[in-house]
């Protein structure tokens, strides 16, 4: 409610008021969260024009895990003596994928909002934690490691991290929730090829 504050008048003279106004949630903002700040400092640092494509062809390509289907898919036709193990590593990923969205429903936290951080994407939805970019795409790498016997796969894993805080859609522990929540689902996923090649 707003206060009347009054002028010193004179003797014999009626006294003028005046509204006080109040006092607003922009008077005293909230403290900026120190994810909120490492966000815009990536931004700032990195946020250029080729990034920010670079960032935008991953998040096309990590689009519901499509991008690992298709990668899957594309093995098992090229290598058809395992071309069961690309299946299974990429159903690894979409797996990992419907994992993300059910932690998300679940703990329902909101992607980032404020003035510092630019939003360079749209997305399928509000809800943050975890990344399901970074959950498929570490599963997907991880799998596909395990299939290849090599370890390159693992490399796509940081770009599609930070591309997530370039375009300002995901906290830094959306990205490493949704990563670490992604080797465990491809650690298993990768575990099952092992043991069905070693029969």
């Amino acid at each position: 409610m707003s206060e009347l504050a009054s002028e010193s008048s004179a003797p014999g003279r009626v006294p003028v008021l005046h509204a006080v106004p109040d006092r607003t949630e922009s008077d005293n903002p909230p403290p900026r969260s120190p994810e909120v700040g490492a966000l815009a400092a990536v931004q700032r640092a990195i946020g250029k024009p080729p990034v920010v494509r670079a960032a935008r062809g991953l998040s096309l390509f990590g689009e519901h895990s499509a991008g690992w289907l298709a990668v899957g898919a594309v093995g098992a036709l090229v290598d058809r003596k395992r071309r069961k193990e690309w299946l299974t590593a990429a159903a690894g990923a979409v797996t990992a994928h419907a994992a993300s969205i059910a932690v998300k429903r679940v703990v329902r936290r909101r992607r980032p909002m404020d003035e510092s951080v630019k939003v360079l994407v749209s997305t399928p939805s509000q809800l943050s934690f975890p990344s399901s970019h970074a959950t498929s795409t570490t599963a997907a790498a991880v799998a596909f490691a395990a299939v290849t016997g090599r370890k390159l796969p693992l490399a796509v894993v940081p770009p599609m991290l930070v591309s997530r805080l370039v375009l300002g859609v995901h906290y830094p522990s959306d990205v490493l929730a949704g990563s670490a929540l992604g080797a465990v689902i491809g650690g298993l996923v990768g575990r099952r090829i092992r043991r069905s090649r070693s029969r």
